[in-house]
């Protein structure tokens, strides 16, 4: 053999080295073959996971809302509401309060000393006339003209009260000074005149304010009301009030 042969001999590489080659290749493109089918089979999987918890959502969604439409209201009982702090004008009250409810009880210290409540006139007809301001005109011929039918109310077994937010001292002045005979509550706290609905707004002389409404309750031996009288004008107002409790 030449040397030229011997040297291209030399330089060519041998089979086993070709073939290890050759599979270490094959190996690589074997092993990269599956970690891109891992990483298919793990996206495809996430994105079915993502599916189910989407539907999932919107299931729980059109529960909610079918429940909701088949949850029916639920109705409040027509009952009188319960006395509220001071402060402002209650206009659910005075909307809610009407006749045939309950009346809301009450204590309230009255003229002369000691104390009212609803439950001293149990089985009894009661009137409670509620007036903005002692001894001034109009609430001075409202109590006036109450006083002269009380014999006449007391004949029909009905009691009659006037109540304001004046206290007891302003009272007991008023009814002393016009020689009222009918007793006199005072609801400073304004509690029972929330529960009553007869604080609100009022206007006088184009000024907008706060105060009490005139009106006047009738309340039967069962604790009803049986009537009320709203925005009260005095003149001859008595005499209803008489007749609505003679026909009680």
């Amino acid at each position: 053999m030449s040397k030229k042969m011997r040297k291209k001999s030399s330089k060519s590489p041998s089979r086993k080295a070709t073939k290890s080659a050759a599979k270490k290749a094959g190996a690589r493109k074997t092993s990269a073959g599956r970690t891109g089918a891992k990483k298919a089979a793990s996206k495809k999987a996430s994105a079915k996971k993502a599916r189910a918890k989407k539907t999932s959502a919107k299931k729980a969604t059109a529960r909610k809302t079918t429940t909701r439409a088949k949850t029916p209201k639920k109705r409040r009982p027509a009952t009188a509401p319960r006395a509220k702090a001071s402060g402002g004008p209650v206009s659910a009250a005075l909307d809610g309060l009407v006749e045939g409810v309950q009346a809301p009880a009450f204590v309230l210290p009255r003229d002369g000393g000691g104390q009212i409540s609803l439950k001293d006139f149990a089985g009894q007809k009661l009137v409670l006339f509620f007036y903005p301001r002692a001894d001034t005109p109009g609430c001075t011929l409202e109590a006036i003209s109450f006083t002269r039918l009380a014999d006449a109310f007391a004949e029909h077994g009905t009691i009659t009260i006037g109540v304001s937010a004046d206290p007891i001292t302003a009272q007991e002045s008023f009814k002393n000074k016009h020689n009222l005979t009918v007793p006199l509550a005072s609801d400073e706290k304004r509690g029972m005149l929330h529960a009553y609905g007869v604080w609100g707004k009022k206007s006088m002389y184009g000024k907008t304010f706060e105060g009490i409404l005139r009106t006047t309750f009738l309340i039967g031996p069962d604790g009803r009301i049986a009537r009320i009288w709203r925005n009260v004008k005095v003149d001859g107002h008595a005499e209803d009030v008489l007749a609505a409790a003679q026909a009680l």
